[in-house]
């Protein structure tokens, strides 16, 4: 299952907000919060894991402005082989703040 990490400490004030609208864009993921994802320069931090995926860290998104971007993110990572997305236009602004991938 995919799971989507956000960055509890970027925004706190925020992050009950982030993580609804993140589970309904994207309702069949799991949404969980971690404490820091160390990108603290850039927030609001986000990461997608999934098991025999890559990995993808961005930083400086707004779940609740970017909703359909990471939504059509998903949708590229769980069409791509291995989750290695090599064309992310259909992201919008989201694919100018991946700071990192991590092949699976």
């Amino acid at each position: 299952m995919e799971k989507i990490v956000v960055c509890g400490g970027c925004r706190p004030d925020r992050t009950a907000g982030m993580v609804a609208t993140l589970r309904e864009a994207v309702p069949d993921a799991v949404v969980e919060v971690a404490a820091c994802l160390n990108a603290c320069g850039h927030p609001v931090s986000l990461a997608f894991r999934a098991p025999g995926r890559a990995a993808y860290l961005f930083a400086q998104a707004d779940p609740q402005d970017q909703a359909a971007e990471i939504a059509a993110f998903v949708r590229l990572w769980r069409a791509a082989p291995g989750g290695v997305v090599t064309d992310a236009r259909a992201c919008g602004r989201l694919r100018t703040m991946l700071r990192g991938c991590i092949p699976a």
